[in-house]
């Protein structure tokens, strides 16, 4: 996967450069707006295990955010099960357009994260992987991917259910593994491409015989 190395580094530090305005507006109004640190921090699990500090612009209040980080680093919860009705109005902005997510273009740079590839999970979340599930460490978590297209709007969905951590553990989370195992035994750069295109134009996509 040399090309996607080089991809990733690349177009990550173009990305940084060509971006440096919009992060910095961004990050101005999070100061501005939403008093308390700009970045959201948390450790997540990476490529072989290992676990990498993961940067986000903030976009909870920082008391909540807290409670998020402390008790997914406890249980295991998936973050977007535990963050409903928690974003700040700004934040939600942010979200919608993945304005959020632009921090992580410096994980893919120093190679803890790729362009496409898994989300990267919590600790805990990861620790359930077992047997053949585990093979998913094999690769770079990534900004997106065919599970994260597939779950674009997780939060909406986990919203309309009763127990959303328990539908995220039953249905949600079970079907990310499936997606991700299928990325890795069928890897294509093409696909990589696509799946790029597809998150930043917000459309849709025909992947292993399914519409994401």
């Amino acid at each position: 996967m040399i090309i996607k190395i080089i991809f990733d580094k690349l177009f990550a530090l173009l990305g940084l450069i060509m971006l440096s305005p919009v992060l910095l507006i961004v990050a101005i109004l999070i100061k501005v707006k939403m008093p308390g640190p700009i970045l959201f921090c948390q450790k997540r699990v990476g490529q072989h295990g290992r676990l990498f500090t993961v940067y986000k612009f903030r976009s909870m209040t920082v008391s909540k955010q807290a409670e998020t980080v402390d008790k997914s680093s406890k249980d295991g919860t998936s973050i977007a099960a535990e963050e409903l009705n928690r974003i700040t109005p700004l934040g939600e902005k942010l979200r919608r357009y993945k304005l959020d997510e632009l921090p992580e273009l410096w994980n893919v740079l120093i190679g803890d994260m790729s362009f496409v590839g898994p989300r990267p999970d919590v600790p805990g979340y990861a620790d359930k992987l077992d047997g053949k599930d585990r093979d998913i460490l094999k690769l770079k978590p990534g900004i997106t991917g065919p599970a994260s297209l597939k779950y674009r709007n997780e939060e909406e969905l986990l919203a309309n259910v009763d127990n959303p951590k328990q539908y995220n553990d039953e249905v949600i989370y079970p079907d990310k593994v499936r997606i991700n195992l299928y990325y890795l035994s069928h890897y294509s750069f093409i696909k990589d491409i696509q799946m790029i295109i597809c998150t930043v134009l917000g459309k849709k996509m025909e992947y292993n015989d399914e519409i994401i």
